[in-house]
């Protein structure tokens, strides 16, 4: 059990045994959280080479795939995301000035942002599986509502594989989030241990934007090819 430095004020941040004030501490965490998202960068960096290789080699097939994809219900996505990167920036704010009713409201507010995003996902991922797009034994291509729609199965195959993998990859980050921003909402209510300072709150806050940051590369890659 960690010991925690003594203090005269009961409100003030816990600073555990092995840091040796609430700086360090604060700073070990930033450190901590900035490493994990570069891992997440070269994680997606990886994915959008292969991507970018694909695209480079089939450039015009890619074009006639992607005219599959719903750029609308996309770009409503986005400018969801981008709606629930303010929330957050609001909750982190609330919690620096200590104000945890807000800071909650906002947090449950991104959390929404969030259950919308992947409610739009679904609605449009169904109808892939519907016409038989996704990329597995029973995948077919050109799709059953549009059997005029030119350009080689195996590259079609290699354009949904893609596409499934990176949006899929984005949505279950997506879903780690709310699932961190829940759990934060509710231990900033009850008032958990943990929960001293705003520190939890910009961790959580980073990881969403990261979230954010990543669908606004995979929107314009995948729903915006040009001709």
């Amino acid at each position: 059990m960690a010991v925690h430095a003594p203090t005269l004020d009961p409100d003030a941040p816990v600073v555990y045994e092995q840091y040796e004030d609430i700086d360090q501490q604060q700073e070990t965490y930033i450190v901590g959280m900035w490493a994990f998202l570069v891992t997440e960068v070269m994680m997606f960096g990886a994915l959008f080479f292969v991507y970018s290789l694909y695209r480079w080699k089939f450039q015009e097939e890619f074009f006639i795939y992607h005219e599959h994809l719903r750029w609308d219900w996309a770009g409503l996505n986005t400018l969801n995301l981008l709606t629930s990167s303010f929330f957050m920036a609001k909750a982190v704010q609330s919690a620096q000035l200590n104000n945890s009713k807000k800071q909650r409201k906002f947090l449950w507010a991104t959390f929404a942002c969030g259950g919308l995003f992947l409610v739009i996902k679904a609605i449009e991922w169904i109808p892939k599986f519907q016409t038989h797009l996704v990329p597995n034994n029973t995948f077919h291509w050109p799709p059953v509502d549009a059997p005029g729609m030119g350009g080689s199965p195996e590259h079609a195959r290699i354009f949904f594989s893609l596409y499934f993998t990176m949006t899929g990859l984005h949505g279950l980050h997506v879903v780690i989030g709310m699932i961190a921003i829940a759990t934060l909402a509710l231990m900033v209510k009850f008032k958990a241990k943990p929960i001293t300072d705003y520190i939890p709150t910009e961790m959580v806050g980073l990881y969403w934007h990261f979230v954010d940051i990543a669908w606004i590369f995979l929107y314009p890659c995948y729903y915006l090819i040009p001709k």
